[in-house]
């Protein structure tokens, strides 16, 4: 950890990459299975009425190893590194990523290709849930006091790039192919450039130094028994509290990047490239922040810049949704206020997660209960709004959303201020 006053503010930029280049590839492979739902669907399912709500329940199915993987990848991590768990779970993802490019069809194999699908999905669940505690607890433990926001705004900005880049494939891949050329082969490159990306990752990480606050606490985490009970019996309140805040956290990440694409396509008539520009816009700018919103979460403290995102999401999550339509206009303004709006928790997320537990439980206590929210409130979404969207019921999803806005602003009160706190 760096330790003078004179290298404090050196920021450890390759560091920072190397920690979220993994981060970024795994969102990448799950926002492009999201954005291109409507494809997959025609490739990998029966040609029928279902096979769009059949992609989205693998899509949430997937979600509910998350917990299992943050579980058990979070205790390697306790106990083995956080080098080698980052490691680790990007290999799962890149190769689970490659392998979805390269599935044959529903027309090929019969039902054969939706389980290889879900297959290579659950391999990728149980990456992402190891990966976000472990990266998140990589980025806080080798920064400063003072400055965890800054280097936690690292994270997302290396998932925004990723899902810029999966949005600008989509706007430009549905701007040149036929929809039959979508359908044939289009929606497998995104797959196929994920597991590249892999491989960039790979070579990164292998570079990293292990971080001193592992290095430190590793044999007290070795020594522990039932350490997912001891999380609850020595660390309920910062359970709570992670529920509480990551319950909306995730709920907008999905609502955004994932599930108003095919709701705006499907339920409100937008074309695919219109909704694709207004996502890459949106999703600019929401890269743009991360930095400066991490600097004034170290300045002023992260409370109340939690609290006025958990506030203004229940003010404002049905009047987005009435803006959603075929025009560029309002699907401009949901995209960039609603993501605008989400870097005031995406900036410090790995920081106020991490300043919750102590290091010995710190994978563990993050990768599980962390990923068990997002499984059964982030996975679910694209399902929801789709089934609510066919029974005729659309709007349903968005006061649902600011009813959560209001149980997370009941989290974020109890918080303690840990701007200039040690890490524990």
């Amino acid at each position: 950890m760096v330790t003078t006053s004179d290298t404090r503010h050196r920021l450890p930029v390759r560091k920072l990459l190397a920690a979220g280049i993994g981060n970024a590839i795994e969102w990448y492979d799950w926002t492009v299975y999201a954005t291109f739902s409507t494809y997959i669907a025609g490739a990998l399912f029966a040609p029928d009425s279902r096979s769009l709500l059949a992609t989205f329940a693998t899509y949430a199915l997937a979600f509910f190893f998350r917990p299992l993987g943050g579980l058990l990848l979070g205790r390697f991590a306790d106990v083995r590194g956080r080098r080698p768990a980052m490691i680790l779970t990007i290999v799962l993802m890149a190769g689970a990523s490659l392998a979805i490019g390269l599935l044959p069809t529903f027309a090929q194999v019969g039902w054969l290709a939706p389980v290889l699908l879900l297959v290579a999905r659950i391999a990728q669940g149980m990456s992402l849930g190891g990966e976000v505690s472990n990266a998140s607890a990589y980025l806080a433990e080798i920064a400063p006091a003072g400055r965890r926001g800054r280097y936690a705004a690292f994270f997302y900005v290396s998932t925004g790039a990723a899902v810029l880049v999966a949005s600008l494939l989509g706007y430009f891949l549905t701007r040149w192919l036929s929809k039959a050329d979508m359908t044939g082969y289009g929606w497998r490159i995104p797959f196929l450039v994920g597991g590249l990306l892999g491989l960039v990752g790979l070579v990164l990480r292998r570079e990293l130094d292990e971080t001193e606050h592992f290095e430190r606490a590793k044999d007290r985490a070795r020594r522990l028994r039932n350490p997912l009970l001891a999380t609850l019996r020595h660390n309920p309140r910062a359970v709570a509290q992670l529920v509480g805040f990551t319950m909306l956290s995730t709920l907008c990440y999905y609502t955004f990047f994932s599930a108003l694409t095919p709701f705006a396509i499907n339920s409100r008539g937008a074309d695919p490239s219109v909704v694709f520009l207004a996502l890459s816009i949106g999703t600019a700018v929401f890269v743009v922040l991360q930095y400066p919103m991490g600097a004034v979460a170290d300045r002023f403290g992260r409370k109340p810049q939690l609290l006025g995102w958990t506030a203004a999401m229940a003010v404002l999550g049905y009047p987005l949704s009435t803006l959603v339509g075929p025009g560029l206009g309002g699907l401009l303004v949901v995209f960039c206020v609603g993501l605008g709006l989400y870097t005031a928790m995406t900036s410090i997320a790995p920081a106020i997660m991490s300043e919750l537990f102590p290091t010995e439980l710190r994978g563990l206590g993050i990768g599980a209960w962390y990923n068990l929210t997002v499984a059964l409130f982030g996975g679910t979404a694209p399902l929801v709004i789709t089934a609510l969207a066919d029974a005729g019921a659309s709007t349903a999803f968005f006061w649902y959303l600011s009813a959560v806005a209001v149980v997370a602003f009941c989290a974020v009160l109890t918080l303690p201020e840990t701007r200039d706190a040690e890490l524990g």
